[in-house]
């Protein structure tokens, strides 16, 4: 009895599909481990993850039926316009009209046949498409590291994550070393959110809040970690917004009840009556569906009605005589009253519509959903990843002494290539960024780095300061780390000069020697790399304009270095203010030269030492 009412219970936020003490926020990692009884470092047994496979069901959202071709073919049927055309085509043949029943039973075949075709076509897309993405995971049983079908982990899993891969399930984090996640698709924050395994947290914590879990379908933009999964399919967090948005209210009424809860015969009857009637409303179409479905459902059973009452009207003209041709010329005035072709320019409309959403790369599953789109009046949407596409583009870049650079519109944020590249020569704060020519004048990146010494120490900064990497892939474009980093690694790809092409390679001209990761407290990331060709060592650093700015006594100006007074300082931070005016992110980047020499992971390296006496570089 108690197992049947844990069942019934609503899931809570954080829990195990077979609910813990407390949310697993709430619990220390051993405590979790205990409780979903589980290895920490051996992970499950094989036999084990099986039965825990069978009992928990698999790690999806729901049963993935693929194509159904029986009920598109009902689906096709179902509905009042083309029932009402069965009768009247039935009704022809009934009085042997042949060639007018032909001709009805000609627009229903068609309709069926577009309507089937097209759904048909979408479905095996649909299914091919989820086939083809059958992601994986790394997680470790009996010992071994195994890779796995995402779909066939279950609670208790210990799972392995590094940078770029998906998380397969809810994980209550082991081990995290800088690790972290992008959660747009659950909070809609599309900034990365760092993690960490000491601390937990109160029961109430929020989602975003939880510092200490990895949710299912967000993925790992920086780091490596290791977890306990103790949430799979619709058990996630992710997968609790899916049965909400699934969800269905209930197709019974409820009768209205007195103060005390009971309901009289009369209110039952009334709720049965409704409840009925609703349910005959579905199965016309008059209620259910898209507007003009319902419009042209109700239209079916108006003509329906209007050729009974003309049949009607004939009949009784005649006095009821039920000799064959008042019978034929009844029915046949009644028939006529149907618009037999409305249905078939209804459907090659809509095909017609669906073609050009196929060129536009867009797959639609039902013809009606064309028409339920364009009857939308109002959208409410959350914007990350819905209305924008969750990523960032470098918009501006100022460097003194050479002026503002500025990119144009794209649609495609990681591809270089995208959007026109402009220089302005003034300063941001001296740009009144509403007018036209804002953007300045259009360049040739490549060439103008070509003769450029300054750019190029600046994109050196920009590119290998960087943990980003951005890369093409049969002909389109893919980024990979931070956000942030990704998109300061496309400005830096403009220019043909990005970490992939300085630092990797036969012959790489830079050699990666120590990394200063990013700190909260410091708000700053530093690398310290060795020029291949001078065996020269630097330190380059990104961060928050103010930080930086504090650890950095001279600044780079044109093709000079002057030392940075108290007036220069308020100039930088006075043109950081006009680029954040205009809803940018702002961050400053800054080198050293003058370092000791250090060794491949030397360590303890104090960070301290190598982030003062730097040279800003906006």
């Amino acid at each position: 009895m108690s197992q049947q009412l844990i069942e019934e219970a609503p899931h809570v936020s954080g829990q195990s599909n077979t609910p813990m003490t407390a949310p697993a926020h709430a619990l220390t990692f051993e405590q979790v481990a205990e409780q979903l009884q589980c290895h920490t470092v051996d992970g499950l047994r094989t036999a084990e993850a099986e039965r825990r496979l069978k009992e928990c069901g698999r790690n999806e959202f729901d049963e993935q039926q693929g194509v159904q071709p029986i009920k598109i073919f009902i689906g096709q049927i179902a509905n009042a316009l083309t029932l009402v055309l069965i009768l009247a085509m039935a009704a022809s043949f009934g009085i042997q009209s042949w060639i007018e029943g032909g001709v009805v039973a000609a627009v229903i075949m068609l309709n069926i046949v577009v309507g089937f075709f097209q759904e048909f076509q979408a479905a095996k897309t649909m299914d091919s498409l989820r086939s083809l993405s059958s992601p994986t995971a790394h997680a470790v049983r009996d010992g071994n590291n195994q890779v796995i079908v995402t779909a066939e982990i279950v609670p208790g899993d210990l799972v392995e994550l590094k940078t770029g891969d998906t998380i397969p399930a809810d994980t209550r984090l082991i081990e995290a070393v800088n690790f972290e996640t992008n959660e747009a698709l659950l909070t809609g924050e599309s900034l990365p959110v760092r993690k960490e395994t000491a601390s937990i947290f109160p029961d109430d914590t929020g989602p975003g809040d939880r510092l200490n879990v990895a949710y299912s379908s967000s993925t790992v933009t920086k780091g490596r970690a290791r977890g306990i999964v103790f949430a799979t399919g619709i058990y996630t967090e992710i997968g609790q917004i899916a049965v909400a948005l699934r969800g269905k209210s209930s197709r019974r009424r409820e009768p209205k009840r007195r103060e005390d809860g009971t309901a009289s015969t009369g209110r039952w009857m009334q709720a049965w009556t409704l409840t009925f009637s609703d349910a005959v409303g579905r199965f016309l179409g008059v209620n259910v569906g898209t507007p003009l479905q319902r419009k042209l459902s109700k239209l079916a059973l108006l003509l329906l009605g209007t050729a009974i009452a003309c049949a009607i009207i004939v009949l009784g003209s005649n006095e009821f005589n039920t000799k064959r041709e008042v019978i034929i010329y009844a029915v046949a005035t009644g028939l006529s009253m149907i618009p037999a072709s409305l249905i078939v320019v209804l459907t090659i409309t809509m095909a017609a519509g669906t073609k050009r959403m196929v060129q536009r790369n867009v797959i639609v599953r039902n013809l009606k959903s064309l028409e339920a789109l364009g009857g939308v009046t109002n959208i409410c949407s959350d914007k990350t990843g819905t209305l924008t596409q969750g990523t960032m583009i470098v918009k501006k870049a100022w460097i003194p002494g050479r002026g503002t650079y500025s990119v144009g519109a794209t649609s495609e944020p990681f591809n270089p290539t995208q959007g026109q590249l402009g220089l302005q020569d003034a300063q941001p704060k001296d740009i009144d960024f509403q007018l036209s020519d804002a953007e300045g004048t259009p360049i040739n990146p490549e060439e103008v780095v070509a003769r450029d010494p300054t750019l190029q120490e600046y994109l050196n900064v920009a590119s290998l300061a960087n943990l980003a990497t951005v890369h093409q892939v049969q002909g389109e474009w893919h980024g990979r780390g931070d956000p942030t980093e990704i998109a300061i690694q496309v400005f830096a790809s403009r220019f043909n000069w990005n970490r992939l092409r300085l630092a990797t390679g036969e012959k790489p001209q830079w050699h990666e020697v120590a990394e200063f990761p990013f700190d909260s407290d410091v708000k700053k990331m530093s690398v310290i790399f060795e020029h291949d060709q001078s065996q020269k060592q630097w330190v380059f650093t990104k961060g928050a304009v103010e930080r930086v700015l504090s650890s950095c006594p001279r600044y780079a100006v044109g093709d000079e270095i002057k030392h940075l007074t108290p007036d220069v300082e308020q100039d930088i931070l006075r043109n950081m203010e006009a680029l954040a005016r205009l809803g940018l992110r702002v961050l400053a980047l800054a080198s050293r030269t003058d370092i000791r020499h250090v060794i491949d992971n030397e360590a303890e390296l104090d960070r301290g030492l190598f982030e003062t006496d730097l040279v800003f570089l906006p």
